[in-house]
């Protein structure tokens, strides 16, 4: 017999078998020899009152053993199936290949980066020499974005589809069996690279292509209808069905869409600065404690103000984590955050940023909101001065409009030079932080501080171009075959949403065939 029951547990107690099995048995109102063994479902922290606990969703098994189940798919070799072109190799396209496969269509990915390997030597030199190559960088190479940014699988897109399924390919190819149970469940950036090259080699192992250093310069269409793509302005490849999984910050394709007459709308973003703290405040503040307990993870937050009509909130937050340099082109500054697997560095960091409507930018140009996020960027690089120094300001020192006379310890590797960020934001964008980081003070202790460096700019949040689709068919309305997908459509932000993106990607085109 298996019954399930959520138990409460100290910090120290989570790994502690035999507490466990009492938890159960006296939540269950049995005999704790009656528990043979037991099955974490969910786990998540709870640190609500002063006393911080675990909570766990437990399936007991009660008067029987547990029989450990060894889950792998079987994927069958595509190799003569019929092709679909796949244009990026993020989370988007890897998981849009392996549904590829369960539906024997044949992968063919189309990468305009490097591979994992070979993508360290460049993002090397982006932290060392502020090198950027253009084809290879923190946002373009095997993985995408995610890759060597963190590997955070939080997301609120159950009715998207299945994010269980996401979850289980992750450790079916290497990660830790825990992101099936945590309620923030993290790779890490130090183990993310190992897996996405095991999940590309399932593919490849079932008769499916991966081509690197190959980007897609043209969109081949007849009668309104794709036949295939150009790859570095002279190869061709031929195919009913383009999966368009690029990413939200290939400008590039955006334009030759645009070149082509091919529908491509505006769409609102979110622009701001990276927010880093020393870990220990923000540990002191959410755990009730002045030193965390070595049984609890770096500590987590999440905020949101609303100024006048706009929301402020935070993004992508990295506890014990790095702010990395995530520019894709030359003279641009653009930042991001990643935390290795232990979350065990010194620093937490996170975006914070502002609303950018489509209002705040005047016109009918479907890159406008594109064309405003590059010259924020630009003026960033600007004001760092080059070699991707970044902007940077402390946190009441912007508040109170005051030049920093000099800048807390940080990880941004490249660097960064004391400017007044006013400078380079907007000035809804500075007058809504400069609100709202005040209240956020309020709502977590410490985090209000000068200790805080706010460096700029984090303007990546999502895409600012939609490419449209149909809700039902996921084709574009204009395209028949063409199938915008994930973060640089415009549909999905993270990892696991853009996963699952591409898995119904695959399935309309294996059930509209």
């Amino acid at each position: 017999m298996q019954k399930e029951i959520e138990i409460t547990l100290l910090p120290n107690q989570i790994e502690q078998f035999e507490v466990i099995k009492q938890k159960l048995a006296d939540g269950l109102k049995l005999s704790e020899n009656r528990i043979k063994d037991y099955e974490i479902l969910k786990r998540s922290i709870d640190a609500r009152s002063r006393k911080v606990i675990f909570r766990l969703q437990v399936r007991a098994y009660i008067d029987e053993e547990r029989i450990l189940e060894i889950h792998r798919v079987n994927y069958k070799n595509v190799s003569d199936a019929k092709p679909v072109l796949i244009i990026g190799a993020g989370p988007a396209g890897l998981f849009a290949a392996l549904q590829c496969i369960e539906n024997g269509l044949k992968p063919i990915i189309i990468e305009r980066g490097k591979d994992v390997k070979q993508r360290r030597r460049d993002l090397a030199a982006i932290n060392k020499q502020g090198l950027v190559n253009t084809e290879s960088n923190y946002c373009y190479g095997e993985g995408g974005a995610g890759t060597y940014s963190d590997g955070k699988l939080y997301t609120r897109s159950n009715k998207r589809g299945d994010i269980n399924k996401v979850l289980q390919v992750f450790v079916d190819h290497g990660a830790e069996q825990d992101i099936l149970i945590d309620a923030r469940p993290h790779i890490g950036t130090n183990k993310l690279p190992q897996i996405i090259t095991s999940i590309k080699d399932t593919i490849l192992n079932a008769g499916g292509e991966v081509m690197f250093d190959s980007q897609m310069t043209d969109i081949l269409i007849e009668f309104g209808q794709v036949k295939g793509i150009e790859i570095n302005f002279k190869d061709q490849l031929s195919a009913n069905h383009i999966i368009l999984a690029t990413g939200h910050s290939a400008r590039d394709v955006y334009e030759l869409l645009n070149k082509k007459n091919i529908l491509i709308e505006a769409k609102p973003f979110a622009l701001g600065v990276r927010i880093e703290h020393p870990q220990e405040i923000i540990d002191s503040a959410q755990y009730h404690c002045d030193i965390r307990s070595e049984f609890l993870p770096p500590a987590y937050y999440s905020l949101v103000e609303q100024v006048g009509a706009r929301g402020v909130f935070s993004f992508c937050m990295c506890p014990g984590g790095i702010i990395a340099p995530c520019a894709t082109g030359e003279k641009e500054i653009v930042v991001n955050g990643w935390s290795p697997s232990k979350r065990n560095n010194p620093y937490a960091n996170s975006g914070t940023v502002v609303q950018v409507t489509l209002d705040d930018v005047q016109g009918y140009d479907p890159l406008r909101m594109l064309n405003f996020q590059s010259e924020i960027e630009r003026l960033a690089f600007e004001a760092g001065g080059g070699n991707l120094v970044a902007p940077a300001q402390r946190m009441m020192d912007f508040v109170n409009n005051k030049l920093s006379i000099d800048l807390p310890k940080n990880s941004y590797l490249p660097g960064t030079k004391s400017v007044m960020l006013d400078n380079i934001l907007p000035d809804f964008v500075s007058e809504s932080l400069k609100a709202a980081l005040p209240l956020f003070g309020k709502k977590i202790r410490g985090y209000y501080t000068n200790e805080a460096i706010l460096v700029g700019v984090e303007s990546r949040t999502s895409s600012p171009v939609r490419i449209p689709r149909n809700k039902e068919t996921f084709q574009h309305p204009q395209i028949s075959g063409l199938y915008p997908c994930a973060e640089g459509a415009g549909y999905a932000g993270g990892i696991v949403s853009a996963a699952i993106d591409g898995i119904n990607c695959a399935n309309a085109i294996l059930a509209g065939s």
